[in-house]
């Protein structure tokens, strides 16, 4: 076994998890790459190794169970252990509720974005409650405080791993195991072409809001080295979640006349 520590990232082949994935491989971590595009994962593997990291591509579809397990069997089998796990791995669809399919849009959205962060964590705490030490990081949104129209099932699957990890963080707190959560605001990754949404107004992110991958990865390597319950990116964000917790009907108010009606065509 070596001291370089290992990092297991869900949904590595694009965006947060790849940035991560790269970012860490470069800090000397021995990088795990989940997901489901293989291809794009070796060729990730190739891109760290040829900077003097070490990573291990595994095919995973995190709705399965079966795939998690094997996941972890074959991580523990390469490198012996896992420091961290970051939980990525996920997908919006946003559009009104009643024009969702039930499975394709609210099922497999809530299987991969909240059953699956729960079923990679059990998976991993044996190991890590063995050890009497890990941390458990997972990617949340900014939809996890503040859910937006037609954000309802993304929204949900995101307040539903706020909850989860503040449970879990009381359960495994006293094994040395530390639990953070991402919030990020908007981060320019392939989410937005796989969302199907369609705008009206043509409403965006303000630029102080948007993040690249680049910029979420660093805030994982902050978040590794100085563990936190939660940490919201950009900063400025808290803003919108203080302000929308200590006036809810101003906040459903404004986002009903700015955005609501207009794309209601009310």
């Amino acid at each position: 076994m070596t001291d370089q520590p290992v990092i297991l990232v869900t949904g590595a082949s694009s965006g947060i998890g790849e940035a991560t994935a790269r970012f860490f491989g470069q800090q000397g971590y021995r990088v795990v790459l989940a997901a489901r595009r293989l291809d794009r994962l070796e060729a990730l593997k190739t891109e760290i190794e040829s900077k003097g990291g070490q990573a291990l591509p595994v095919e995973t579809d995190v709705s399965s169970s079966a795939s998690i397990q094997a996941l972890v069997d074959t991580t523990l089998k390469a490198y012996g252990q896992i420091d961290i796990l970051l939980n990525n791995a996920g997908f919006g669809r946003t559009k009104w509720l009643e024009e969702m399919d039930p499975e394709k849009d609210i099922a497999q959205q809530i299987q991969v974005n909240l059953t699956g962060v729960i079923q990679t964590t059990r998976a991993v705490l044996p190991h890590m409650i063995e050890r009497r030490a890990g941390h458990i990081i997972n990617m949340c949104s900014l939809s996890g405080f503040v859910a937006p129209p037609t954000y309802t099932i993304y929204a949900a699957t995101k307040f539903g791993v706020r909850g989860f990890s503040d449970a879990l963080r009381r359960e495994v707190g006293v094994f040395g195991i530390k639990v953070s959560v991402i919030y990020p605001a908007t981060v320019a990754t392939e989410f937005g072409q796989h969302t199907q949404s369609k705008r009206k107004t043509g409403i965006t992110t303000p630029k102080a809001l948007q993040l690249s991958p680049d910029d979420v990865a660093r805030g994982i390597w902050s978040a590794a080295k100085r563990p936190r319950r939660a940490l919201i990116l950009p900063p400025i964000s808290r803003i919108g979640v203080l302000l929308a917790a200590a006036f809810p009907g101003i906040n459903d108010w404004l986002i009903e006349r700015t955005f609501t009606h207009p794309e209601r065509g009310m």
